[in-house]
């Protein structure tokens, strides 16, 4: 019998001031029975940061030839794909042929490997390649719980997340502008 993905059931105040929007979303958050706990809030994290209104997770891990956040336009058509982790290059050059605008956002302790292997190859296409900090992503993580409320605040290039079990501030570095 295969195992369950864990439901996260989140709400969640956001206040993006880089782009001044505004919003309260309630998010039902499926962790793969393959994923950490470190990988789910990253997902959620980016999500904020891109939040719109046809932003939705996909079926993820078990999709293999989705995005694990996208965005389509109302017309059908792929306007956003995001990535979080170290996805392979043929991938992400695949993604940039389909969608209008991708994104990958990094988050481990070897993503500095990932992405200077992958520098020289990336910087041909047209991608947005960011990088958390890994031990804020840890702390992040810490907070996770199976139905949270939570604050969320990004300013610049750092999030500040606050929920009843604790607080953290996460930052992350632009690698590649799209």
């Amino acid at each position: 019998m295969a195992i369950k993905p864990t439901i996260f059931k989140l709400q969640i105040s956001l206040s993006d001031v880089n782009r001044n929007y505004y919003d309260s979303l309630n998010l039902t958050v499926a962790q793969h029975p393959s994923e950490t706990l470190e990988r789910m809030m990253a997902r959620v994290l980016a999500y904020c940061i891109n939040a719109q209104e046809q932003l939705v997770f996909s079926r993820g891990i078990s999709a293999t030839e989705e995005p694990d956040i996208w965005a389509h336009t109302l017309d059908g058509n792929l306007s956003l794909w995001i990535d979080v982790g170290e996805p392979a290059i043929e991938r992400i050059k695949k993604a940039s042929h389909i969608a209008k605008a991708v994104k990958v956002y990094s988050f481990n302790s070897k993503s500095g490997v990932w992405w200077e292997q992958g520098r020289p190859r990336f910087a041909e296409l047209s991608v947005a390649i960011f990088q958390f900090e890994w031990e804020s992503i840890k702390a992040l993580a810490a907070l996770a719980q199976r139905t949270m409320d939570m604050s969320v605040t990004i300013t610049g290039d750092s999030a500040y997340v606050a929920s009843d079990k604790g607080e953290c501030e996460v930052g992350w570095a632009t690698l590649q502008a799209a």
